[in-house]
């Protein structure tokens, strides 16, 4: 019987091993997608207690509380942080084959030196164990510089100041890069109640007056110049799926006003303004060299009673398995009618869409850079050893998984980037499964340059951060 998550943590071979210890374990950690608060990192936030930096904001985590049984007011609601910490304990124990259970206990291990196992009889000597060393050892910045990472991307709206990034950008006794990344989603949903509301708030800020397409295009071009002033490369996008139904300007002009004047958009209308919209974007990433990522799949906000009382992002989403590849694959080829596809990330939540993705991403390559169209690693309800291990075995046998850009964290907390430790023993235990089996060769040079590239040097390559 093996020790409980030992230094060959799912590590079965020894090419394995010898992948992970020689290289991977060695390689910093390039964060190109998270959700962390830039203002935690400028002002160096100290925590508290555990619960603050485990459980604040983590749906994950709350999601399996409520499976558990747990009552609301220890998850979200008014409960004391010891108490709320003693019902994620009780949770963990039951939580065996589920990520949650190798996260958290990574992140025992490689923070605070705890190698038991966290449980409800546990939980006050891990509560005393880890509150001390928050307390006394830990803040933000050295939990970042900790962890061996170089760059970490956050996620913001287009009206965004950026002055925390600003702030981190000037001060000299921080070396690990914050830049932020694009996310327009607000700009794009048009169907949404408040949508007039923000296009004021985009006019304010980008001194360009939005009443039609052509002026919200003007507007954005505006922040995307602020942005890129401000290190962006990046931009990011939720999406129901990756639409495809073309129309003309005046049409995009009749479905905002309609909008604007407070009218109900149907839905294909939403899909029609939201279609011109990413064209557009496409189009001004290529033209600028940032990245566009596409994140898909995900159908939101399911529990009506919760939505009410908690409101977004609070543990009620799932996988939709409604996306038809044949409008992405049409997307991108809108694009490419004028040579104008940027390089592109595509992530699914439904696994389901691996087999699509691989054979999408073959279409629209091209010799300006290797892997321009990549997709991307397991993502949400699918970063666990199974669907990750899926994910690079797809990728694998319809694509080049040697030029893969590899693991983020998506996450809002800074313990987190053990994620990256446990993707990279999952890489490496498949890669050597295939070198054990004789499907690859022992050839270490190869080998070292693969998983090297998949853990950090392929993103460094890929984005053209300066590092």
């Amino acid at each position: 019987m093996k020790q409980f998550m030992d230094k060959d943590f799912l590590l079965s071979t020894e090419s394995a091993q010898q992948l992970f210890h020689d290289y991977a374990e060695k390689m910093p950690i390039l964060d190109y997608h998270c959700h962390i608060n830039p203002r935690e990192i400028a002002e160096d936030r100290k925590f508290e207690n555990i619960t603050q930096v485990w459980l604040g904001g983590d749906h994950y985590k709350w999601r399996q509380m409520r499976s558990n049984g747990v009552d609301e007011k220890y998850i979200t609601g008014d409960a004391t942080d010891r108490e709320k910490f003693q019902k994620w304990a009780e949770t963990l124990e039951k939580l065996i084959g589920n990520p949650l259970y190798h996260w958290s206990h990574l992140e025992l291990q490689r923070y605070f030196g705890y190698t038991g196992h966290l449980n409800g009889e546990t939980a006050e000597e891990v509560w005393n164990l880890c509150n001390e060393q928050l307390q006394n050892k830990w803040s933000v910045r050295s939990l970042i510089k900790a962890s061996n990472v170089t760059l970490i991307c956050t996620t913001d709206d287009p009206i965004d100041t950026l002055e925390w990034h600003q702030k981190i950008a000037a001060d000299d006794t921080f070396d690990v890069q914050v830049l932020p990344a694009w996310r327009p989603d607000k700009a794009m949903n048009v169907e949404k109640p408040d949508y007039a509301e923000y296009l004021a708030k985009l006019s304010a800020v980008s001194g360009v007056e939005v009443k039609d397409f052509a002026s919200l295009k003007a507007a954005l071009k505006n922040r995307m110049e602020y942005f890129s002033a401000n290190g962006c490369c990046v931009s990011d996008h939720a999406l129901e799926y990756v639409m495809y139904y073309p129309a003309d300007d005046a049409a995009i002009d009749a479905i905002m006003a309609k909008s604007l004047a407070g009218e109900k958009i149907t839905k294909e209308e939403e899909l029609t303004f939201k279609t011109a919209f990413m064209l557009f974007v496409a189009k001004e990433y290529n033209r600028m060299g940032w990245v566009m990522q596409l994140h898909y799949g995900c159908k939101r906000d399911n529990n009506a009673f919760m939505y009410q009382q908690l409101g977004p992002d609070t543990g009620f989403d799932c996988i939709n398995n409604y996306a038809p590849s044949a409008q992405m694959a049409d997307f991108l080829n809108a694009l490419s009618a004028s040579n104008e596809v940027p390089k592109t990330i595509i992530y699914s939540l439904n696994p389901n869409d691996d087999a699509s993705i691989g054979t999408i991403l073959g279409c629209f390559q091209d010799p300006s850079i290797a892997g321009k169209i990549q997709q991307g690693s397991a993502w949400w309800f699918n970063d666990h050893k199974a669907g990750m291990t899926n994910q690079m075995t797809s990728l694998a046998n319809l694509g080049c998984l040697g030029n893969f850009n590899g693991m983020l964290t998506d996450s809002r907390s800074f313990l987190s980037y053990t994620r990256h430790e446990y993707f990279r023993r999952i890489m490496c235990e498949l890669i050597g499964g295939w070198v054990e089996n004789g499907e690859y060769p022992n050839d270490q040079k190869a080998l070292k340059a693969i998983v090297e590239g998949i853990c950090y040097n392929n993103a460094v390559r890929y984005f053209g951060f300066n590092l």
